[in-house]
């Protein structure tokens, strides 16, 4: 789980999937109310798990599966990568964009 970088207080998974359904790159943080971000190290993690959603669609073009299993499977995996997604966030005081040290 994330933890806030001013406060160092642990962020629990609900307050986390709050914040990242919002799709808004600061964050405040529950405890003490100071913007945070998300490092580029949690985007590229989150970023390749993603993809995993769209699996069975993958699999269906080297075998013939139903759509009862196509759509089964894909809300499966959409439900796991929600799941898995808040442990994968890590937490900045800044905002560093991609190539920035």
């Amino acid at each position: 789980m994330p933890t806030c970088q001013n406060c160092s207080k642990q962020w629990n998974w609900k307050q986390t999937i709050k914040k990242i359904i919002k799709l808004n790159p600061s964050m405040i943080c529950p405890y003490c109310a100071v913007l945070q971000y998300r490092t580029q190290k949690s985007k590229t993690k989150t970023a390749i798990l993603t993809p995993i959603i769209l699996l069975p669609l993958l699999l269906n073009i080297f075998f013939d599966l139903s759509f009862a299993f196509l759509f089964s499977s894909s809300l499966f995996l959409f439900i796991v990568v929600i799941l898995l997604s808040p442990f994968l966030v890590e937490l900045t005081s800044k905002e560093k964009f991609i190539g920035e040290q």
